[in-house]
């Protein structure tokens, strides 16, 4: 179970404040059911999210810390691309690695796609629509987690892990 003021990451809303937990005031929720009330980091707008504690369908994990995020930044250059043979299921597997939140993941859907970049770059092609906004959901999950343990601006991310490889 997570505290108040925990860092999580939450699905595909990425990292999130842990505002409250406790039961819900809302009609027709079981006031025995614990929920989280989590607040996105970095998104505009007041919203907020509520989740179950014990909750199954979405990952809920803590943010990694900075040892973890400086030796997930030095095992990139190793880390393999994903592998989507199948164009037909190409977007449902990129949904999958997004919902579960494993940043070795995120690298190799970032891999992947800019793999596939460079494949339509050399045949006259521009990136397809699904692939351009995956990638970017992609980059904007691993920087804006990596921003926290790092200490420094979700911009800033990119360039520190251009320049550590």
């Amino acid at each position: 179970m997570f505290d108040i003021g925990d860092f999580v990451v939450f699905g595909s809303d990425g990292v999130c404040r842990v505002e409250a937990v406790g039961s819900l005031d809302i009609d027709g929720v079981s006031r025995e059911k614990l929920y989280y009330t989590l607040v996105p980091v970095g998104k505009t707008g007041n919203g907020c999210i509520f989740a179950p504690v014990e909750g199954k369908k979405v990952t809920v994990r803590r943010v990694i810390n900075t040892e973890e995020a400086n030796a997930l930044i030095n095992e990139i250059a190793l880390i393999e691309r994903l592998h989507v043979e199948d164009d037909r299921k190409r977007e449902e597997r990129y949904k999958q690695v997004i919902q579960h939140c494993d940043l070795r993941e995120v690298v190799q859907l970032m891999k992947e796609i800019n793999s596939r970049k460079e494949m339509r770059d050399k045949i006259g092609k521009k990136l397809t629509a699904i692939d351009e906004r995956y990638y970017n959901i992609a980059e904007n999950c691993l920087c804006n987690e990596l921003s926290l343990p790092l200490k420094m601006e979700k911009n800033d991310v990119r360039d520190f892990i251009s320049s550590r490889l």
